[in-house]
């Protein structure tokens, strides 16, 4: 994964705990902080070891995390130089929800190496969307949770995510509406 993800993940814990939280989590997983630089790209094995010590110094699950870590990804990449990518990505849940792999493909031009997941919109309703995603990681349900209730606040609406299970070619998710 990109360095750029192991920056949120440290905004994340400093916004929740500051700087010695943070320096408690690098001790925890070997890392440096010097080591997370936007553009490049480490191994997954990384990212993971970064988040179980986020967990294990938090006193979250792994999934808490993962989900917690979705859900201020959000608000990290709309405040980065991904805001133009989010905004032209669809001004709502819906129009974003159909955008994401739109959305992933710019990316993919700026970082030909990136690993970008895929998302397939399977059905809308009036209060809720069904959603396919495909990854060639396996585990980030939780992750892909959070996100979606990071947009949900971004949107300003208010509503459940679920992970419905196993489809033909990855994983349902279902968002619901309240309100």
């Amino acid at each position: 994964m990109y360095g750029m993800i192991h920056r949120a993940a440290r905004d994340m814990v400093r916004s929740a705990g500051g700087d010695e939280l943070w320096d408690r989590i690098l001790l925890q997983s070997g890392l440096k902080d010097d080591e997370f630089v936007s553009a490049l790209a480490y191994p997954d094995e990384t990212t993971f070891r970064l988040i179980g010590a986020v967990a294990a110094e938090m006193n979250l699950s792994l999934e808490e995390a993962l989900g917690q870590f979705g859900r201020y990804w959000i608000t990290f990449a709309h405040a980065s130089s991904y805001s133009p990518l989010m905004k032209m990505a669809g001004d709502d849940l819906f129009g974003f929800c159909e955008n994401l792999d739109r959305m992933h493909a710019s990316i993919k031009i700026s970082l030909p190496d990136v690993d970008v997941p895929s998302f397939r919109v399977i059905e809308t309703g009036d209060a809720s969307i069904r959603i396919g995603y495909l990854s060639s990681r396996a585990g980030l349900e939780p992750f892909v949770i959070g996100l979606f209730e990071g947009l949900l606040d971004h949107f300003n609406q208010t509503g459940e995510v679920t992970c419905v299970g196993p489809i033909d070619q990855g994983i349902e998710f279902l968002i619901q509406i309240k309100g």
